[in-house]
């Protein structure tokens, strides 16, 4: 029969090299960690740790093997964490992350519902390779992301990713730009602009403006990059360049500057909810049910004020 203690066994193999330093990891005695790895291997009748005189490697079985156990080893972690915090506070908490933009507008009054039902939120708040990475390591139940249409986020099967709107893409100009009187402005006409990016030249936004930008022909030309949307329209009135900014991230109107959509297809980011399965299932659906909710009061909103 398969132990919990069996699987720790084997992940501490793996990860320290050697059946000594697994011992020391796991404040055993040699003799145990030996007695597990052979209680392990005689249920599956097969060898899974390659014992050498420079330590102990996993066999190719071993190896198969190990990502259903870190699974397995995760999975209760947060089965301990999550019930110990309702034993110890009366609430259950569920580990939230969110990118700055969507924080205010979609995450803020889901968080006040769910307080009002008894559910403690944990914030994160980052760009998204780190809400990424935070799922990844199951440090969050549940993120904020955003893609490009079509995009994968590379998430396992443990996640469900519940989509919430589309969150247009606007052009940001300096008021006294040549196209600020225009209703739509081609792309064609940004040709020898200068442009205002994200710090990374892989997010979402600024792959969504290369791709359209080739449609026509040309490559935008990145005159700063930064992932503060404030700075951004700074720099856009200060007349470094023009900028593809989310509507989400636009805030209040400036007089200085003007915001158009772009002629052609729409340009849009997708926002999604990523929720870990495992999360507690009353809470990931409060959490669902919450943004949903929030994000159709978004887009009806963007709908009568165009």
């Amino acid at each position: 029969m398969l132990e919990v203690r069996h699987l720790q066994v084997l992940r501490s193999i793996a990860q320290e090299g050697s059946l000594a330093g697994a011992a020391r990891a796991l404040h055993y005695s040699q003799p145990t960690i030996t007695h597990h790895l052979a209680a392990l291997e005689n249920h599956f009748g097969a060898r899974l740790v390659q014992r050498g005189p420079r330590g102990a490697a996993l066999t190719e079985l071993g190896e198969a093997l190990l990502p259903h156990a870190e699974a397995v080893l995760e999975r209760l972690r947060h089965a301990e964490l999550e019930v110990r915090g309702l034993a110890e506070r009366g609430t259950r908490t569920v580990h939230i992350g969110t990118f700055p933009t969507a924080g205010a507008l979609l995450l803020a009054p889901a968080v006040k519902r769910l307080h009002q039902q008894g559910v403690h939120i944990s914030l994160t708040e980052g760009e998204l390779p780190l809400l990424l990475r935070g799922l990844r390591a199951r440090e969050l139940q549940a993120a904020l992301v955003f893609s490009q249409p079509g995009d994968r986020l590379d998430l396992d099967d443990e996640f469900e990713l519940h989509p919430l709107l589309a969150d247009p893409l606007l052009l940001v100009m300096p008021e006294d730009h040549p196209c600020a009187a225009l209703d739509r402005v081609p792309l064609t006409e940004l040709r020898d602009t200068a442009w205002v990016g994200a710090a990374d030249p892989h997010d979402p936004c600024d792959r969504v403006l290369a791709w359209a930008c080739a449609q026509q022909g040309f490559e935008p030309v990145h005159a700063m990059r930064t992932d503060d949307y404030a700075v951004v329209q700074g720099l856009v009135a200060a007349g470094t360049g023009v900028a593809l900014i989310p509507r989400l991230a636009l805030g209040a109107p400036r007089p200085d500057l003007v915001v158009r959509p772009l002629a052609g297809p729409d340009l849009a980011r997708e926002i999604s909810v990523a929720v870990l399965r495992s999360t507690a299932a009353g809470s990931a659906k409060e959490l669902v049910a919450a943004l949903l909710e929030q994000a159709a009061l978004i887009t009806d909103r963007w709908a009568r004020t165009g």
